[in-house]
């Protein structure tokens, strides 16, 4: 979200600079063509005035009027201004005859800008302004005045610039104006940066302690962060709905964890009646049969509802566990009952570590190779695995059972659910929900897929790091 708001800030900023940049650009550029061309207007109408008096005109001729020094004058200057400034300058008379010009060799072209520019000055006008030359043109100014007497134009003075200087000038400028835009895309850049992460601190640290409570870090709240007044008030909604929501879940968990104690002891009482019952009637009888059965049911599904509560309300104790050791141990408590039953239980454990409360998760383990013992076939196997890879270790058990359906297996792992295809499995559908619970106290998950070739796959899932360092590096979160 940082990089797209930033890439939208810098691009704005961007075409801002540009749209000031390129007038700014075009005014010195502007400018500096015109202190030529104002030079070059003067230095013409300079000349005009020498050359005024130099001829005079008549019927198809022109004459010398006065000494010829007057024009020895004018040609010395027009000498001494090339060879000082360089620039060609001549005066013409209205066929294109030369009057005085240097260099010697300069005559007027029969098209072009210098021919326009002479033609325009007969006319009784200046030339027009020349269009403008950047310093990547090899252009010239060519500026023409008239020369008038007696309100009739006798000749032209013109004069045609290199811009070779006027062009560095403007380059120069540039150049300037270039470092400071780009001087101040750096310093909106910065400010960029600063904005954005003055706006979007509140935003990631909502969203971590979003995820820690999604993950079942229900204590999580979010820090005292800046950013503008909105996020500050959500930021403190957030955790108003937080504790909401928090005292809403113990509320629940306190009512099961009660009930299911209070209802252990008349349910105690209630099959202890039936057993007295039972020595009252026949061996065998079908109905006390039945209804023991279904007491002791109700008395697993209370114990379950206990520990889903105890689960989920504790706090866990996270070490840095030998999970491979630990997944080893527990598969071979429970291979007596896999022999017992004809099924191999397999370990391939290495030693791996991962943050864990042992309990919990031996707890959690023995819950999924139950559920995997109960599904899985006599003469088949279960085979639980264990590896870490990146920052999480995995433990996986999979049986060789008639696995699950895709729908199924979004739907296992919920309280209370189990498939219509096995209904006649004992069980209360808590088991894996304990499981979840437990592992998710510390961080960790539980997943489900499908084994190969056949059968279902619960991977448990822990950090190879401790969660609380995690998210204190963060610096996101704040625990109450």
């Amino acid at each position: 979200m940082r990089t797209r708001l930033l890439q939208l800030l810098i691009t704005l900023l961007a075409v801002v600079l540009v749209m000031l940049g390129v007038p700014l650009a075009q005014n010195v550029a502007a400018a500096e063509q015109q202190k030529v061309v104002v030079d070059r207007i003067d230095d013409t109408a300079r000349f005009a005035s020498l050359a005024q008096y130099v001829t005079k005109r008549t019927t198809g001729s022109a004459q010398l009027v006065g000494k010829d020094e007057r024009r020895e004058t004018l040609q010395q200057e027009l000498s001494r201004y090339h060879a000082v400034y360089g620039i060609k300058a001549g005066v013409f008379y209205r066929n294109g005859e030369p009057m005085a010009r240097a260099p010697e060799n300069w005559e007027i072209p029969d098209t072009g800008d210098t021919r326009e520019a002479f033609t325009t000055s007969l006319m009784s006008r200046r030339s027009h302004d020349p269009g403008q030359v950047w310093p990547w043109q090899d252009g010239r100014i060519v500026v023409a005045s008239p020369v008038i007497r007696d309100g009739d134009v006798i000749a032209v003075v013109v004069t045609d610039s290199p811009t070779g200087g006027m062009r560095s000038r403007i380059l120069h400028g540039l150049l300037l104006i270039a470092a400071g835009e780009a001087l101040a895309m750096l310093v909106a850049v910065a400010f960029a940066l600063r904005l954005t992460g003055w706006v979007l601190t509140p935003v990631r640290v909502l969203d971590a302690t979003t995820h820690d409570i999604a993950t079942g870090r229900l204590k999580s709240r979010v820090a005292p962060a800046g950013g503008p007044p909105e996020l500050r008030r959500l930021a403190r909604s957030f955790n108003e709905m937080a504790d909401h929501v928090q005292d809403v879940l113990e509320q629940q968990r306190a009512f099961v964890a009660d009930a299911s104690h209070q209802l252990r002891n008349p349910l105690s009482a209630l099959l202890l009646r039936i057993e007295l019952l039972a020595l009252e009637l026949p061996e065998g009888n079908e109905e006390i049969a039945s209804v023991r059965a279904e007491g002791k049911r109700l008395a697993r599904v209370l114990d379950d509802l206990l520990d889903l509560a105890l689960a989920e309300h504790a706090a866990p104790d996270l070490h840095l566990t030998d999970l491979g050791q630990l997944a080893e141990e527990r598969a071979a408590a429970w291979r007596p009952l896999a022999e017992e039953y004809g099924i191999r239980l397999e370990a391939h454990c290495p030693a791996v570590t991962g943050w864990a409360d042992p309990v919990a998760f031996s707890s959690a383990l023995d819950a999924v190779i139950d559920n995997a013992l109960k599904f899985t076939p006599g003469g088949e196997r279960v085979t639980v695995r264990a590896a870490s890879s990146g920052a999480y270790t995995t433990v996986e058990v999979a049986d060789a059972g008639p696995g699950l359906t895709d729908e199924e297996l979004e739907r296992v792992g919920d309280r209370f659910w189990r498939s219509g295809r096995h209904q006649n499995v004992r069980g209360s559908g808590l088991g894996l929900s304990i499981s979840r619970a437990l592992l998710g106290a510390g961080g960790g998950s539980l997943a489900y897929a499908h084994a190969e070739p056949g059968g279902l796959k619960v991977t448990l899932t822990v950090p190879r790091q401790a969660p609380e360092e995690t998210a204190g590096a963060q610096g996101l979160t704040e625990r109450k």
